[in-house]
């Protein structure tokens, strides 16, 4: 599974995984990443963030392999600018999204197309959102949002979560999917769309069929996509859920270089 290096792909989760707090990927990640790439591997990103969210950080590193965006909703090709798969939310997400807003006022949201993200409730907590992932969002009414939404994220305090998600699961909403994906975040995504959904699109269309795929992640988010890879590697910061479907839970966090810990069980795996 590991015979050649030019066969091998390392995509990883952003934020908790790849990302520590500070968002400021550690300089032991970083040349760890570069060396992998020079000596013939594949790296990517598998993200919940948008487009614009992630633009930033490819000043610091490349990527040599496509990109999964908004939890999977969109495979991206950086380097020439293509939408290599794309799923939407059905319509009546906007009508999901406006009766979870009405009921309580407190919930921060944003909603990812291609081109911006809309905020169509602001909050303290949506406000450190996009702080954090450094977009300028287009704040503006629920109705005046173009279509063509990739995602819609929920922003509110880990305490009223279980109210927010208990509304939800009391609708019964069936033609999309739920997902937490941070203490604070909680999201609409398209039916049975996922980062694994995602990997899997990315592997076909990249014909990476005979490749071995090494997939990174911290969140409940990321669960699919630990499944699907050949192998699944979380680092020691990741939920218990997450822990339970990982091949290998590392005794590092995202705080201490975890991505260069991966590479190097690569090179492990290589020279066996």
């Amino acid at each position: 599974m590991f015979e050649d290096i030019n066969k091998v792909l390392l995509i990883t989760d952003m934020d908790g995984t790849f990302l520590p707090a500070s968002k400021i990927p550690s300089q032991k990640d970083l040349a760890a990443i570069k060396r992998f790439q020079n000596n013939g591997g594949k790296f990517s990103i598998a993200t919940g963030r948008s487009l614009q969210a992630s633009r930033q950080y490819f000043k610091s590193f490349d990527v040599n392999a496509p990109i999964i965006m908004c939890n999977g909703g969109m495979v991206y090709d950086i380097h020439s600018g293509q939408q290599i798969y794309d799923v939407y939310l059905p319509a009546t997400a906007r009508q999901i999204t406006c009766e979870i807003l009405r009921n309580d006022s407190s919930v921060g949201c944003e909603v990812l197309l291609i081109d911006n993200v809309y905020v169509p409730q602001m909050t303290d907590l949506e406000r450190e959102h996009c702080k954090i992932c450094k977009v300028d969002p287009v704040i503006t009414d629920l109705s005046e949002i173009p279509d063509n939404w990739y995602k819609v994220l929920f922003a509110q305090d880990p305490d009223k979560m279980d109210d927010l998600i208990s509304f939800v699961s009391g609708k019964g909403y069936k033609e999309v999917d739920f997902v937490r994906s941070a203490p604070f975040y909680y999201e609409i995504l398209p039916k049975q769309i996922s980062k694994g959904s995602a990997l899997r699109e990315l592997r076909k269309a990249c014909n990476m069929e005979d490749f071995t795929i090494i997939a990174a992640g911290d969140y409940n988010n990321d669960i699919e996509m630990l499944e699907y890879a050949d192998l699944g590697i979380c680092p020691s910061n990741a939920t218990e859920e997450t822990k339970a479907c990982a091949d290998i839970v590392l005794d590092v966090s995202c705080e201490e270089s975890a991505i260069s810990a991966i590479i190097d069980i690569i090179y492990s795996k290589l020279s066996e």
